[in-house]
């Protein structure tokens, strides 16, 4: 089977390449996704089945920046609309919304089954329901980044094609060009230099691997809806980052408590309360890791790595 992919070279899509190539047979789609024509013909001249939509502006801050040009062109109507389409083609409304518009068209166009990769930030995080978040509750993102990734969401359910969204939280991995959360402390605290940690934010830390896995299992299963491709453990990054240095055998004392206020002082308001539920992804089979079991697992990664001088 051929998948057809955007991002596939980014921190999660190179990664699911790696462990599913000898599965499924992957394609890049290479193209420009706000670049209609582009994106269009590509999805249609291929001979895919399924298209893995993972390209996204994924910088809470830089979308967060985007807002007033994306709100502003976004009032235009009609003959007008084109030409905000146009303008707004890198902020985050061009990519995450008008990108994955491009997409979804094509798909319905092509035939062709979307999956969709998509955030716990669609959700606020100010009353979580008990045990997380469920893939059928309400979204109501408080930042632009959530916003654009749920008109996304929203754009590919109401396509007339099968499809599935996977909603993915803090991705984290043993070796990759740019750093995840997880490696930037761990990196930090090998320096020897202080992490401020964050105390009253509550987050689900997902190793990319088991991001991998549950995707093959949505292509393998053919299953269709939202899941939540998230890690099994909830915590703060404070908690987070004491394990990162537990496990790594690193000096506690570096870490410094810190508030949502003081950290993200001017910057996108981030959720609470990102505790998100997988049980609908592992009864599909996937074992999803908690984050103490992915440190482990990241730890043995990277010393075989070093082992081999890859890194």
């Amino acid at each position: 089977m051929k998948i057809l992919g955007t991002g596939l070279d980014g921190l999660v899509g190179s990664r699911i390449v790696e462990l599913l190539k000898d599965q499924y047979e992957f394609e890049s789609s290479v193209v420009d996704i706000t670049d209609r024509n582009s994106i269009i013909t590509r999805i249609r001249n291929s001979d895919a089945s399924i298209v893995l939509h993972l390209a996204a502006k994924t910088s809470v801050d830089g979308c967060e920046e985007d807002r007033e040009i994306d709100t502003k062109i976004l009032r235009y109507e009609n003959n007008e609309r084109r030409e905000g389409q146009w303008l707004i083609k890198k902020t985050a409304w061009g990519v995450n919304v008008f990108g994955t518009q491009n997409i979804a068209e094509a798909c319905q166009e092509s035939k062709k089954r979307l999956i969709y990769i998509s955030t716990d930030f669609v959700f606020d995080g100010f009353r979580p329901p008990v045990g997380g978040y469920e893939e059928e509750d309400i979204p109501s993102p408080i930042n632009w980044y959530g916003k654009t990734k749920h008109e996304g969401e929203k754009i590919v359910k109401n396509a007339s094609i099968p499809w599935a969204i996977a909603r993915i939280a803090y991705p984290y991995r043993a070796s990759f060009a740019r750093n995840d959360f997880a490696r930037a402390i761990l990196k930090r605290l090998q320096d020897q230099k202080p992490v401020a940690a964050v105390t009253d934010h509550i987050f689900t830390p997902t190793f990319i691997d088991d991001i991998a896995f549950a995707l093959g299992a949505l292509i393998k299963s053919n299953s269709r809806g939202i899941f939540h491709a998230v890690g099994s453990e909830s915590l703060t990054p404070y908690d987070a980052a004491i394990l990162i240095a537990k496990h790594f055998n690193l000096d506690q004392k570096l870490i410094v408590k810190t508030t949502r206020a003081e950290f993200f002082k001017n910057r996108a308001p981030r959720p609470f309360h990102l505790a998100l539920k997988n049980d609908k992804i592992r009864g599909l089979g996937v074992r999803m890791r908690g984050f103490e079991e992915g440190l482990r697992e990241l730890k043995s990664q990277m010393s075989n790595l070093k082992s081999t001088s890859q890194i």
